[in-house]
Parts: C-alpha cells; sequence; structure tokens
C-alpha cells in the first residue's frame, strides 16, 4: 500500500463522514440497529436465564451440601472475587461474560496464528494468568481490610471497660479512628442496638458476619463481658491488641517475601520477553517463530508456562494465607 492510496483513502473516509454529518444520512443506520435489535435481544434471553440460573442454584445449596470439587472451588473463587471487587454480577453472569469473552479471544488468537488447537491452548493460559492477577489484586483488598478491622480493634478494645457499645459509639465521633471501608458496618451495629429493636448479641453477630473471621475473637468476648460482666474481665479485650501486634509483624514479614517473588518473577519474565523481542530482529527467526508451525507451538508454550507459572506463584502465596482467620 503505497502513500498515495493510503492518503487517498482517509481523504474518502473523511468525505463519507462530512456527507453524513452534514446532510444527516444514515448509510448504514438501518443495519446498525438491526445488529444491535439482536444483540439486545440476546442479551434479554442471556438475563433471563442467569436469572432462573441463579433460583435455581440458591433452592440446591439450601437443601443439598455441596460436594468439594473443582466446580464448587471455582464458585467460591468467582464468588469471593466479585464481592471483594464489588462487581454488579452474579456468580452465573460473570460466568455468562467469561464465556463469552473466552469465544471473542479465542477468534482474535485463532484469526492471528491460524491453529485453532494452539488458539485453545494459549486462551486458556491467558484466562488462567488474569484470574490469577484478579485473585492477587483480592488478596490485596483482603489484607486492606484486615489491617482495617485491626486498626478499629485497637482503639476500641481499651475503651471496652465502658461497655462495647459505649466504646463503639465513642470510637465513631469522629472519622479518623475507622476506616470508611468498614466504618458503615459499625454504624448499622449502632443502629441496630438502638433503634431496630436488635438485641446486643444479634448486633455483634450480624457484625461479625461483616467484618468476617478476624472479628470472631471479638464478637466472643463481647458477648461473654456484656452477659456476664465482672470486675477485671474488660482486661480479657486487651488480648486482642497483643494478638494484632504479633499478627501485623508477621504480615509484614510474609508481605516483604511476597514482593520479593513478585518482583523476581517480573524481572525473569521481562528478560524473556525483551531477549523474545531483540530476537525477532534476525530474518530467519522471525520468519521460523511467526511463520511455522513449530514456531507458534514454542510462542504457545512459552505464553503458557509464563501464565501458568504466575499462577503457581499467587497459588503458593494464597495457601500461606494473610492471617486473623478464627481461632
Amino acid at each position: 500500500m503505497n502513500t498515495t492510496f493510503t492518503i487517498s483513502l482517509l481523504l474518502g473516509a473523511a468525505a463519507f463522514i462530512l456527507i453524513n454529518v452534514m446532510f444527516n444520512v444514515r448509510f448504514f443506520g438501518g443495519s446498525l440497529r438491526f445488529i444491535l435489535d439482536i444483540a439486545d435481544t440476546i442479551a434479554e434471553h442471556l438475563g433471563r436465564y442467569n436469572t432462573k440460573r441463579y433460583v435455581d442454584r440458591i433452592k440446591r445449596e439450601r437443601i443439598v451440601v455441596q460436594k468439594e470439587n473443582i466446580y464448587a472451588k471455582y464458585n467460591r473463587l468467582v464468588e469471593g472475587l466479585i464481592l471483594d471487587f464489588n462487581m454488579p454480577f452474579t456468580l452465573e453472569s460473570f460466568t455468562s461474560l467469561l464465556c463469552i469473552l473466552f469465544a471473542v479471544v479465542t477468534l482474535v488468537v485463532i484469526v492471528l496464528l491460524n491453529n485453532v488447537t494452539l488458539s485453545v491452548v494459549i486462551t486458556v493460559s491467558i484466562f488462567i494468568g488474569m484470574l490469577t492477577f484478579f485473585v492477587m489484586q483480592s488478596r490485596s483488598i483482603k489484607s486492606e481490610r484486615l489491617e482495617n478491622i485491626m486498626d478499629a480493634e485497637d482503639i476500641i478494645c481499651p475503651l471496652a471497660r465502658e461497655g462495647v457499645l459505649v466504646a463503639i459509639k465513642k470510637v465513631m465521633e469522629s472519622d479518623e479512628y475507622i476506616s470508611p471501608n468498614i466504618r458503615p458496618y459499625f454504624q448499622q451495629f449502632i443502629d441496630n442496638c438502638e433503634s431496630n429493636g436488635y438485641s446486643f448479641k444479634q448486633a455483634i453477630l450480624l457484625l461479625n458476619r461483616q467484618l468476617g473471621p478476624k472479628f470472631d475473637n471479638f464478637t466472643k468476648k463481647a458477648i461473654v463481658f456484656e452477659y456476664n460482666e465482672r470486675k477485671g474481665m474488660a482486661d480479657i479485650f486487651l488480648d486482642i491488641v497483643d494478638e494484632n501486634a504479633v499478627l501485623r509483624e508477621l504480615n509484614s514479614k510474609k508481605d516483604r517475601i511476597f514482593r520479593k517473588m513478585n518482583r523476581d518473577f517480573l524481572i525473569k519474565t521481562a528478560i524473556i520477553v525483551l531477549f523474545f523481542l531483540y530476537a525477532l530482529s534476525v530474518e530467519g527467526f522471525r520468519e521460523f517463530m511467526l511463520g511455522t508451525n513449530a514456531g507458534k507451538v514454542i510462542n504457545t508454550s512459552l505464553v503458557s508456562i509464563i501464565c501458568l507459572s504466575f499462577a503457581r506463584t499467587q497459588m503458593l502465596q494464597g495457601n500461606l494465607g494473610e492471617g486473623g482467620g478464627a481461632k
């Protein structure tokens, strides 16, 4: 394609757009509207199908205990991501979107590689890498949430001798003590105790469910203290402050190890990619890697190894956990 032809093509496109704008001509309006109507109909049917699947799943989970298998692990993973990132999806709608994206990416890769098998393999690897990245970000969100809960406990516990509800109300008087991420839950706790007719135990158990396992220890001690208060019993809350200090130290060490692992993986991956790009400047190597089946197999293997290695690295970090679970 020479320069004259390229310039002519761009000028023709500009003239076409100008005519559409000036004279309000819609050459492809009917076709575009038809395509949008089809897409809207498909989305509507898919939405109804996902809603039915969601209702059926909820009913089934209330009756049948779900077995521990790959589907159960996938469901937990996706539901955790939806909750952590506050996404407006159900498990079923997220899965449908994932399948659509998988099909689109596979088609694009097929066009590039001209090989269905390799395209499926490389798309699976890419999606594993993408999900792993979101899991890594989700772990960061949970780590920040854990830190916020410990900060709140460290402030509330020394004041608990006056009563847990009184202590929480005092801390809530200032905006700087409790993180905005968990502040609404504490405000709901206060409202439940004072305005919504909840007993203290019901309100604190609801707060426990909202904050997660890290708050289990505080909840148990708060219930005991509220209903069986005796002189000197308030000191039981100070144990939580000591535990939080130890937990922070452990998490700090793990964070340093994880950052080093991720940094090393990123550096090694960057070296491989840069070396590959530099090698493509050699004509014979470029023709072999991009134009032959053997080269495409090698490229697919490299992408798959990088994505799976990334997933393996994050899985090892996930197995160590963030700490702060139920005791």
